[in-house]
């Protein structure tokens, strides 16, 4: 698969902007000061799902009703946000939207995916699961098999790296939390787009590694996931794909801990208010890992979702919430 181009970027957001504003990027200075850094923030948790997918979503289902206006229903596996962003499509579209999830996902997405009127299937332990339960579901019930990674949704995520490296030119490095790959392969995309020397950072759960250890092994590699927080990230087997364009463009793929990941959860609400999901503040998490490297550095992350059940976030600033303010303070 190749990157996309400038002209498909471009016009992927012209798709985009048709359903939704472009978001904004900000240097908190509260953040900022904690990192040692200009950190800026892209905020896709500013989307009308509260993610980044909603742009791939569009996109695809753009393609979709030009190309087979014969087609009346799609199926696609998902922990969450890309399942808001084939429901809010397809409600757009008109289209009929199956979304398998695996047992004990997140009840407050399930519930957001439901609202955008699409039939919930629990099936499965992990996504690896619920990925394969879709594919028969297509050749049960003829529905279109919408994939998680194509080179459409990364076309259509690809637009918030083409807004955010356009308002911020001078930025020297970016962190991105890797799910199945779209949206790091949409910053490499826009990178290459516009002849940048941005160096990317991918961002795993150490509790769902395999896409570090893929990029590491240079092979594809599947890998247990135990990760209780970024459920965003909980893959267990890399694209092939997407893991080829990974290792042909990023710098690295660092993983994170479900602490890290949890402490960067509650900065960001303490210097921002701000609400991320573990995936969300993924980047944060590995850039504040990355600290003395980053000092006095253009730098940033991708605040790729805010969908974070209420109870699991308000536990995460009740544990963490008092350092968060103390460093704050000390910063």
């Amino acid at each position: 698969m190749n990157l996309p181009t400038l002209s498909e970027l471009e016009a992927a957001s012209r798709v985009v902007y048709a359903a939704m504003p472009p978001t904004p990027q900000y240097a908190w200075p509260l953040l900022s000061a904690r990192c040692g850094a200009r950190v800026v923030v892209k905020h896709e948790n500013h989307t009308p799902v509260g993610a980044f997918k909603v742009r791939g979503g569009l996109v695809y289902f753009d393609w979709l009703a030009r190309t087979h206006p014969e087609v009346r229903g799609v199926v696609t596996a998902t922990r969450g946000n890309h399942g808001q962003s084939v429901g809010f499509a397809a409600r757009r579209y008109g289209l009929r939207a199956v979304v398998v999830v695996p047992r004990g996902n997140s009840p407050e997405k399930n519930e957001a995916m439901r609202a955008l009127g699409v039939e919930l299937i629990e099936h499965g332990l992990d996504f690896q699961d619920a990925v394969e339960h879709a594919g028969r579901l297509a050749a049960a019930e003829g529905l279109w098999r919408l994939p998680s990674f194509d080179a459409l949704l990364v076309q259509g995520v690809g637009t918030y790296a083409l807004e955010l490296l356009r308002a911020v030119p001078e930025l020297e490095r970016l962190y991105v939390p890797i799910g199945l790959g779209s949206g790091v392969c949409g910053v490499l995309a826009a990178r290459e787009a516009l002849g940048r020397t941005l160096e990317v950072v991918g961002v795993t759960s150490a509790g769902a590694p395999a896409y570090a250890r893929s990029f590491a092994s240079g092979r594809p590699e599947s890998h247990a996931v135990t990760t209780q927080v970024a459920d965003g990230m909980a893959v267990r087997t890399p694209d092939p794909e997407a893991l080829a364009l990974i290792q042909r463009g990023a710098a690295r793929v660092i993983e994170v801990t479900d602490a890290e990941v949890e402490a960067a959860m509650a900065a960001l609400f303490v210097d921002t208010h701000n609400v991320a999901e573990g995936a969300g503040a993924a980047g944060l998490a590995a850039l504040l890992r990355e600290r003395e490297a980053n000092l006095g550095r253009p730098v940033g992350f991708v605040l790729t979702g805010a969908n974070v059940d209420a109870v699991r976030f308000a536990d995460v600033l009740r544990r963490h919430c008092g350092q968060a303010a103390m460093e704050s303070r000390s910063s």
